[in-house]
């Protein structure tokens, strides 16, 4: 029986509904949109953002750094416009408040820097009562794959593996929550999530 929810955020709660911002953002630095999600997420500074031991205003002023973006307040017009075209899924967050009112606990697990907090509750405006703890990696000193992280998250939660459904858009990620014993869907889009979900849950086929 599933107790929990513990979702993702970007890729799956906050997805790029706009490529063509970041394309043109990538294009007026020489790069690949591949090239600058990597310097983004990939690269050493990101590494140490995610686990809290730099800030993210840090980790942007590097970035920025990187390609030569310019003004006084690169990092964060950088940032703003790297995520200029992210969009917050409302029916998604409308189905985790819904899961919440079930009587399910709802828990947000991202690898995120110290700004995601702030993110939740300010910039991307999700009600208060959505979830009932946000794991941020940046927060706790782990990040996802970690066995650890999970673990802590359900420990915090007050849920056994097995009573835990987990989901988040990366294989590596999917494959560390299944080997803990989680439930786990890949999200490939909000259609194929709705149908695995509806498949477990039972009181969203009462619709």
């Amino acid at each position: 029986m599933i107790r929990a929810l513990i979702f993702d955020m970007g890729g799956v709660l906050a997805r790029t509904g706009d490529p063509a911002v970041r394309q043109q953002l990538a294009a007026e630095m020489s790069l690949s949109p591949e090239e600058l999600f990597d310097l983004v997420f990939r690269s050493p500074s990101w590494r140490q953002a995610e686990v809290g031991h730099i800030s993210s205003e840090a980790h942007w002023e590097t970035v920025a750094r990187h390609v030569g973006w310019p003004g006084p307040d690169a990092g964060d017009d950088l940032r703003a416009r790297f995520f200029a075209g992210t969009r917050l899924d409302r029916d998604l967050v409308a189905l985790i408040c819904r899961a919440r009112a079930e009587g399910l606990k709802t828990a947000l697990l991202s690898n995120a820097s110290d700004d995601l907090r702030q993110g939740v509750e300010v910039e991307w405006n999700i009600p208060p009562d959505t979830f009932d703890e946000l794991f941020i990696s940046a927060e706790m000193g782990l990040a996802k794959p970690d066995p650890a992280i999970f673990r802590l998250a359900l420990e915090r939660l007050g849920v056994a593996p097995h009573e835990a459904l987990f989901v988040d858009d990366r294989l590596d990620n999917i494959e560390a929550a299944q080997a803990l014993g989680l439930d786990a869907i890949r999200f490939i889009s909000p259609e194929a999530l709705l149908a695995e979900l509806r498949a477990r849950l039972d009181w969203l086929n009462d619709d």
